[in-house]
């Protein structure tokens, strides 16, 4: 007990506390989804025909988005789940990969084995060196 009472092994406890917080913030904020990175994505796209799922609004997809990718807004996404196919790679992209992940999350609890978020959404994706297409 007089291990907690002294002032440098409690710093010494918040600091480690505090350290685990952090390693694991980032799995906290994925919300449980399985999340693949910008290479990882191109091949699941081109390799077994996945689907790049834009749910940012119309607008935003309008301005750049993954070329072929697909728009449905993030709000529309449990009303339109029957037009997604349950056989392919859904990879799901967002702007920073929060609002994916949540999205991803949801499809695999509703039977989208393969769904996935796109790591860091499509900030990781440009930062990654990849094209941009703009829709009218």
């Amino acid at each position: 007990m007089d291990f907690f009472l002294d002032q440098n092994n409690l710093i010494f406890l918040f600091v480690a506390i505090a350290s685990g917080v952090m390693l694991m913030l980032p799995n906290l904020l994925k919300g449980g989804a399985k999340t693949v990175t910008v290479q990882q994505a191109v091949q699941m796209a081109n390799q077994q025909q996945g689907l790049f799922l834009d749910v940012r609004s119309s607008e935003a997809f309008k301005t750049g988005s993954i070329p072929q990718a697909r728009n449905l807004p993030a709000a529309d996404v449990q009303a339109k789940l029957s037009s997604l196919p349950k056989d392919k790679p859904i990879i799901v992209v967002c702007d920073k990969g929060r609002e994916s992940a949540r999205i991803a999350a949801s499809l695999r609890k509703q039977g989208y084995d393969q769904a996935v978020s796109l790591n860091e959404g499509l900030n990781g994706w440009v930062q990654g060196g990849m094209l941009l297409s703009k829709k009218h």
